[in-house]
């Protein structure tokens, strides 16, 4: 986890949504109900470049974290998520960690429930016209003076209903968070690096489709909820211990 999810807004929606401005220019990716590692996606950041006021935009990355000292890209897929727990610690993570935090809107996650001989995909929304605001970090790798953007999104261990999932969750702020985590002048996020139970009351557990299995398909459907029989559920499974 996470390992894909949908963002179906456009920027000027998410800017009106997250008190930002819309900094994508004309790289603004249209909406994605199956987005996958390496994908571009849409980030809410916090910046003060010199002599200016903080401002608060919404910004293009690729999704897959790339430290500056990396030599290629390649690790990327494998830099989507960075557990909060240990955040602070991994020379990959820490720097972005202290200085480089975002919130990834999403209209909602998939995960997948282990079963015998099959994984049933669950899609995690709130349910209604509000996006989840994923802790999220980012980076600036270089090749030829030409920059690319990417983050990753901060995972926890999983709390209440989302326990029947999956062990891991993403860390989702709540809005009395997004300031305290944007703050670019904060620099030890510590405090914030654990999940917010209210939030995870709300969340809707929905049984999708298992087109969502294949990155080649991206509509609104694999949103869909779908009536699963007796024998289509999984049966119970214990998680091993993160």
């Amino acid at each position: 986890m996470c390992g894909r999810y949908a963002s179906t807004k456009d920027p000027a929606l998410l800017a009106a949504e997250f008190d930002a401005v819309d900094g994508t220019g004309d790289e603004a990716p249209g909406a994605d109900y199956n987005i996958a590692p390496t994908k571009r996606v849409m980030a809410v950041v916090e910046r003060q470049p010199e002599d200016e006021e903080l401002e608060r935009s919404i910004r293009v990355m690729r999704w897959g974290l790339v430290p500056h000292w990396a030599k290629d890209l390649s690790g990327a897929a494998k830099m989507i998520n960075a557990r909060a727990e240990t955040v602070l610690t991994k020379p990959a993570y820490k720097q972005s960690a202290i200085k480089r935090r975002c919130i990834i809107p999403a209209t909602g996650w998939y995960e997948w429930q282990p079963g015998e001989g099959r994984k049933q995909p669950y899609f995690i929304t709130l349910g209604d016209d509000t996006s989840l605001a994923m802790a999220g970090l980012w980076s600036v790798w270089w090749k030829d003076d030409v920059p690319t953007v990417t983050c990753a999104v901060l995972t926890t261990d999983a709390i209440g209903a989302m326990t029947e999932v999956h062990h891991r969750m993403p860390l989702l702020l709540p809005p009395d968070r997004w300031s305290a985590w944007l703050d670019p002048a904060s620099l030890d996020p510590s405090e914030l690096l654990f999940p917010d139970p209210s939030i995870v009351e709300a969340l809707e557990l929905r049984p999708v489709s298992t087109e969502v299995n294949s990155v080649k398909n991206n509509k609104p459907s694999l949103m869909d909820r779908v009536s699963l029989t007796e024998d289509e559920k999984p049966s119970p499974t214990l998680f091993e211990p993160s």
